[in-house]
């Protein structure tokens, strides 16, 4: 996993059980409902959060309808345990009825961000008094951004349990990249309204709230699926949605770690020192193997091509069998981690490139299909198979797949273990002069989805990666995150009851011809992440029930 392909991907989700409460035997029935205007360049925007917050709600049992609200039928809330408005396109017209439906109905509503004052300034509904809430417009930033005062400030800071949890905010080049928008409501009468979450605004000091609940109404005052990120807000919408759901879970606090890019040309001795700590210290932990080498283009290897296959790969053999013996457990990281012979965006070589998307075009490969796909995954099961391996898992080279990539995948694995890019149609056209261009958004997890708008179980790895800026030895390796960094994840993320402290690192960081203190570092965050709290758990023992290898039939 390439650390600045990473990057951008993370900016747009046991053998040791903490004690779990009793089986939830009934699926919570839930609606997403989200704005598609007719018109607008931003009309599948909606979408995307829907999906977002679809996958989060397939942490639980759950049965999720997701559709426009454009499309609302009368009576639809009553049919659910719980509706979820998406309020993402300001001023998007709501359907009459579905207003009406909400104001009456006494199943659970939750309201995100946009559009409520259609609701609460509606003469024809007593929302005040029906809620003991007032809504009184949107708060944005406190001036507009110039170069001399880039940061004039907006209500960013979420705090919850202790921790502050801060939204994104960037200015560059005159370009605000934000959201800074709020809805501003009040508690007005305390004996039929709480604020549950508040946020604030560091520059002027003001508070408001930023959850609210009002018996079987919620209200959140942003949308916190806009710029996600490991320390921000996004992580409140987590954790409170077991509340909304009603769903009561033990807090835990898990931890994971997998070793990533293990290919034929690995290191066994980085490999040796990396598990003898981890075995050492009895934390099981993940390896996601490549089993097919390839560099095309000679790039490192004087300029002559390259092909080493599995079972001509004694490096990676070694360390594979070394790391089986001591309790890991394999991941199958792409067939190639390439594709073809064309740079895509770096070198073509395995472990540095994509394989199921063109990153260079940004759009689907050529041959895009799901038996395209299968093909590819069926030739890197027989590798391993061939060679006496399995995997548990598949993770996306670079976290990112076409759709049909994804439900391919889906077909072979059982689990995947990774973050995903997740699409707005199955065939995306990201044309900016098409106005109802598609949109894609990276979602990390901070626990397991057990099914997710792709129809995948996956695992999640929520903290990132240690990175160094080696720039003379490699251009694509070019700014630092620290192990520092990732700590601090792991710290904000206890805010989630039941979250995880998951991270992945790269072996080659022990490679004295880069000179990193890779080693140092990957035990601090170790240490760090155990003194935090959290229990380490292998990925493998977490995996669907019954679950004893891989298949190669349909």
């Amino acid at each position: 996993m390439n650390a600045r392909l990473y990057a951008i991907v993370a900016a747009f989700a046991l053998v040791l059980w903490a004690p779990v409460a009793p089986a939830q035997t009934t699926p919570i029935k839930a609606l997403v409902l989200y704005d598609a205007p007719s018109t607008g360049d931003y009309r599948k925007l909606g979408f995307a959060y829907a999906i977002m917050l679809r996958n989060l709600l397939g942490h639980w049992n759950t049965d999720v309808d997701v559709q426009p609200v454009e499309q609302y039928a009368s009576g639809q809330v009553d049919n659910y345990d719980v509706t979820f408005y998406m309020g993402g396109i300001y001023d998007n017209q709501l359907p009459p009825n579905f207003i009406g439906d909400v104001h009456n109905t006494t199943q659970t509503v939750v309201w995100f961000k946009y559009n409520l004052w259609q609701y609460a300034w509606n003469p024809s509904y007593d929302f005040n008094n029906r809620y003991g809430l007032g809504f009184y417009g949107l708060l944005g930033m406190n001036a507009q951004p110039t170069e001399q005062n880039p940061n004039p400030g907006f209500f960013d800071t979420v705090d919850y349990k202790g921790k502050s949890l801060v939204k994104y905010y960037s200015f560059q080049n005159g370009v605000v990249a934000a959201d800074p928008d709020i809805g501003i409501v009040g508690v007005e009468n305390p004996n039929k309204a709480e604020a549950v979450v508040s946020i604030r605004n560091p520059q002027t000091g003001q508070t408001a709230p930023y959850i609210v609940r009002a018996g079987n109404f919620w209200y959140v005052a942003d949308m916190p699926f806009s710029y996600i990120g490991p320390r921000d807000r996004y992580l409140v919408i987590c954790d409170v949605l077991h509340d909304m759901l009603g769903v009561q879970t033990p807090a835990s606090k898990r931890a994971m770690v997998r070793l990533e890019d293990v290919g034929a040309l690995v290191l066994p001795s980085t490999m040796v020192t990396l598990i003898n700590y981890m075995h050492g210290r009895g934390i099981p932990f993940s390896v996601a193997a490549i089993p097919f080498y390839r560099d095309p283009l000679g790039q490192y290897n004087d300029g002559v091509p390259m092909e080493i296959h599995l079972n001509d790969a004694p490096n990676l053999k070694a360390s594979l069998d070394y790391a089986l013996a001591r309790g890991g457990r394999i991941v199958m990281h792409g067939y190639t981690h390439q594709y073809e012979s064309k740079r895509n965006i770096h070198t073509a070589v395995s472990g540095d490139d994509l394989e199921f998307w063109d990153a260079v075009e940004n759009t689907p490969v050529i041959e895009d299909s799901i038996a395209w796909a299968l093909g590819r995954l069926d030739a890197g099961l027989a590798e391993l198979t061939l060679n006496g391996y399995q995997a548990f898992a598949w993770e996306a080279p670079h976290y990112q797949s076409s759709p049909k990539a994804i439900r391919a995948a889906a077909q072979r694995f059982p689990t995947t273990y990774q973050r995903v890019v997740y699409y707005t149609s199955d065939e995306p056209d990201f044309n900016p002069s098409n106005p109802a261009r598609d949109f894609a958004v990276g979602q990390f997890f901070p626990y397991v989805i057990e099914r997710d708008y792709y129809g995948q179980r996956v695992l999640p790895e929520n903290l990132g990666n240690i990175e160094y800026d080696i720039r003379e030895i490699d251009p694509t390796s070019n700014f630092d995150y620290t192990w520092q960094d990732l700590l601090l994840n792991a710290e904000m993320g206890q805010v989630v009851r039941d979250g995880f402290a998951s991270f992945f690192f790269h072996p080659f960081w022990l490679d004295p011809d880069i000179g990193t203190p890779g080693f140092a570092d990957f035990k601090s965050l170790v240490e760090g992440i155990t003194a935090l709290g959290y229990t380490w758990v292998g990925a493998a023992d977490i995996v669907p029930p019954g679950w004893l290898g891989l298949s190669m039939g349909p």
